[in-house]
C-alpha cells in the first residue's frame, strides 16, 4: 500500500447473471481525504460500495486496509464494521424513539454493562468534540434530519472508523444544513478520517472534495485531483461523450407558437390548502414551462399539491381553460387533464413490487376504471412503446420497478403520466438523486413537450436547472409567494435576491 493510503481496492470484479457490474475497478482513499465517487446511475458506484461494506462478495480482486499485512476479507457488514469501515446512508437508519446516546451505543459490545451516566457522558464528549449541536439525553426525533445524520456519523467515528462512506447524505437537507454537514466532514478530515462522498450534486463535490473517481458502465474512467478536472470535463467523462456546456439545453426555436399560446390553461386564485401555505394566485399558459423556486420548506411542493388536490384545499378557485372546476382530490385533477409527478418517488410514486408495465399503465387504468382493465397484449404494447420512447433501462417490462435504478424509476413514473396525455404536467423534483445524463434527457423532454403544446410546471432544488428549463419563475419564501420573474430577470442573482427579500416583490 502507498504510505498515506487508508484503503486500496484493486481489480475489483462483480458479476450478476448476464451483467458485469464491476470490471477491474481500482479505488484508492488516503487518510484525511474527502474523495467523491461519481458516475451515472448504473455506473457501478453502489455495487462498489456494497462490495466494500460486505453486502456483496466480490468475484475477483483484492481490498487492502491500513494496518493489515494481507488483503482484507469482508463477507458481511459486520466484517466491514470491525475493520473500521462505516456507512451513513441517505435514509436515516437510527431509532427516532430513542435518545441520541442510546442511538450511539445501541447494539455495541463496547456499551454492554455501561451505566446510563457513563453512556450519556461518553456521547456528550464525542458530540462536543465534533461540534454537533445535540444533547445525549434528547430524543433523536426532536433533532433535524441534518443533526440525525451527524449523530449517525458520530456513532461511526466513535467506533474508530478509518473509512467513512457518506451515501447521498445531502439530498434532504437545505443549504444551511449542508454547510453544517460539510463543517463536520472537514473536521473529520483534519482528524485523519478518509471519507468517500457519493452524491449527484456537482457544486457540493467542488466545494468539499479533494479528489474524484469516475466510474462508467462498471469500469474505472479515472481518478482526478479536484482542481485539474473542470465541471464540463467531469460531466463528459461520466457520460462518455463531449458536452460543451450543460446550460445549452434550451433551444429557443422549440417554443410553442400555436394561436392559443397566450391562453391560460389553468388559473388559480386565492388557493390555500391545509398544508400551511398562504393563499396564492397562479396561472400557466398553453405550451409554457414555469416553475416554483425557493429554499427547502418554502412551500413550493405544497403549492402544486394544492393544485392537484393532493392536499386538502380550504379556500380559492380554479379554472381550466376559463371554466371554473372543483378539484378536491387527485382523481378530479386527473379528469381535468392534470398530471403530477411527486417529489418523493419512493413514497408517493412507484409501487415497488409491481412490474414496470403495471406501473406505467396505472394512472390511465384509474381513469378508465378498474372494470375496464387493459388486456395483457394492450398493456405489453403500451409498455414497450414507452420503454423505447424514454429509453428506460430494464431487463424486461415484467421486472419489478424497485429493481431499477432511480433514474429509470423516474422515467417509468413520467411514462405513466404521459400515457394519460395531460394538458398540464406538474414535475416536482423530477431529477433529484439521478445521474447527470438522465437529468439532461428529462430537461430536453420537458422542453419538447412544451413546444408541442403541453403546459409544464417544473420544480427543482437546483437553480441552474430551473433557469435551463423555465421561462417564468414564481418565487416562494416562508410558504408564501414573494415574487415572479421572467425574461432577462431570470438570473441566479435575481432569484437569490428575491428569496432573501432584496429582489422584486
Amino acid at each position: 500500500m502507498k504510505e498515506k493510503s487508508v484503503l486500496e481496492m484493486r481489480n475489483i470484479c462483480k458479476y450478476f447473471p448476464g451483467v458485469r457490474a464491476l470490471q477491474n475497478v481500482d479505488f484508492t482513499l488516503c487518510e484525511g481525504e474527502i474523495h467523491a465517487l461519481m458516475g451515472e446511475n448504473g455506473a457501478g458506484k453502489s455495487t462498489l460500495i456494497k462490495v466494500l461494506t460486505g453486502v456483496y462478495e466480490k468475484d475477483e480482486g483484492e481490498i487492502f486496509l491500513k494496518g493489515l499485512d494481507k488483503p482484507a476479507v469482508i463477507r458481511s457488514p459486520q466484517d466491514a464494521q470491525k475493520l473500521g469501515i462505516s456507512t451513513v446512508y441517505q435514509e436515516i437508519t437510527l431509532c427516532p424513539n430513542l435518545t441520541v446516546a442510546e442511538n450511539m451505543y445501541i447494539g455495541r459490545t463496547k456499551g454492554i454493562g455501561m451505566s446510563w451516566k457513563k453512556m450519556n457522558e461518553g456521547a456528550d464528549k464525542i458530540l462536543k468534540s465534533l461540534g454537533i449541536p445535540a444533547e445525549a439525553t434528547q430524543q433523536l426525533s426532536s433533532c433535524s434530519i441534518a443533526i440525525q445524520q451527524m449523530v449517525a456519523i458520530a456513532r461511526a467515528v466513535d467506533m474508530e472508523c478509518k473509512v467513512l462512506i457518506l451515501d447521498e447524505p445531502t439530498s434532504s437537507l437545505d443549504d444551511q444544513e449542508v454547510e453544517k454537514l460539510f463543517g463536520l466532514m472537514r473536521d473529520l478530515k483534519a482528524k485523519g478520517v478518509g471519507i468517500i462522498f457519493v452524491t449527484h450534486f456537482l457544486d457540493q463535490v467542488y466545494e468539499v472534495c479533494d479528489k474524484i473517481t469516475v466510474l462508467r458502465d462498471g469500469q474505472l474512467v479515472g481518478e482526478y485531483e479536484i482542481e485539474t478536472l473542470p465541471r464540463v470535463q467531469l460531466v463528459a467523462k461520466m457520460l462518455g461523450k463531449e458536452l460543451d456546456d450543460m446550460s445549452e439545453i434550451r433551444d429557443d426555436s422549440l417554443v410553442y407558437s400555436g394561436a392559443d399560446a397566450s391562453e391560460n390553461v389553468l388559473e388559480a386564485e386565492g388557493l390555500q390548502s391545509n398544508a400551511g401555505i398562504k393563499p396564492f394566485n397562479f396561472h400557466i399558459k398553453k405550451g409554457e414551462v414555469n416553475g416554483f423556486a425557493g429554499l427547502l420548506g418554502s412551500g413550493r411542493s405544497e403549492c402544486v399539491r394544492a393544485v392537484f388536490g393532493a392536499d386538502h384545499v380550504v379556500a380559492g378557485t380554479v379554472k381550466m381553460n376559463g371554466k371554473k372546476v372543483k378539484i378536491s382530490k387527485p382523481i378530479d385533477a386527473m379528469k381535468q387533464g392534470i398530471a403530477y409527478l411527486p417529489e418523493d418517488r419512493k413514497i408517493d410514486g412507484i409501487i415497488g413490487d409491481l412490474s414496470v408495465r403495471d406501473n406505467i399503465i396505472l394512472a390511465q387504468q384509474v381513469l378508465r376504471g378498474f372494470f375496464r382493465p387493459y388486456s395483457k397484449a394492450e398493456a405489453n404494447k403500451i409498455a414497450d412503446e414507452y420503454i423505447k420512447l424514454l429509453e428506460i433501462k430494464t431487463a424486461s417490462k415484467d421486472t419489478p420497478i424497485k429493481a431499477l435504478s432511480g433514474g429509470n424509476q423516474q422515467k417509468v413514473i413520467l411514462a405513466r403520466w404521459l400515457l394519460t396525455n395531460p394538458k398540464y404536467l406538474i414535475l416536482d423534483e423530477p431529477t433529484r438523486g439521478i445521474d447527470v445524463g438522465t437529468k439532461i434527457e428529462i430537461q430536453k423532454l420537458v422542453l419538447k413537450l412544451a413546444s408541442e403544446g403541453m403546459s409544464v410546471t417544473f420544480i427543482s432544488s437546483e437553480t441552474d436547472e430551473m433557469l435551463r428549463t423555465c421561462s417564468r419563475l414564481i418565487i416562494m419564501r416562508d410558504r408564501k409567494v414573494v415574487g415572479e420573474i421572467s425574461g432577462d430577470e431570470l438570473t441566479q442573482n435575481t432569484i437569490m435576491g428575491t428569496i432573501a427579500g432584496g429582489g422584486r416583490e
